[in-house]
């Protein structure tokens, strides 16, 4: 079981960090990704953390805005989102993926299994 937290309110320009927290288990066999899911659009993958070697992958909506990491104890990956943009708005989720790399870095949701309960991100301009 995952769970995401950090999400807010936040101007245009603003960061927030993202937490993906596992329960039970560590990320050390995993990827684990971010998606978001804005009103009206469909789900998004922005970011992947292979979590045993750090290799990260991001979708270009979000490429140099945004940094994925994971802690030490390998049960905590973070979404570090900086030059926060309206258009940014979105639920996001965490997610985890033991496929090859061929398939997660794809950042296709059917990819991935073990989905949070979101948490939202809200950006005003």
């Amino acid at each position: 079981q995952v769970a995401e937290s950090g999400g807010g309110l936040v101007q245009a320009g603003g960061s927030l960090r993202l937490s993906c927290t596992a329960t039970g288990f560590t990320f050390e066999d995993y990827a684990v990704g971010w998606f978001r899911r804005a009103p009206g659009k469909d789900q998004e993958g922005v970011a992947c953390l292979s979590v045993s070697d750090g290799d990260a992958y991001y979708s270009d909506s979000v490429k140099g805005r945004f940094t994925v990491s994971g802690d030490d104890a390998k049960t905590t990956v973070y979404l570090q989102m900086d030059g926060l943009k309206p258009e940014d708005t979105a639920v996001y989720y965490c997610a985890t993926s033991t496929r090859p790399w061929t398939y997660y870095r794809t950042l296709q949701p059917r990819y991935f299994g073990g989905w949070g309960q979101g948490t939202q991100v809200t950006v005003s301009s």
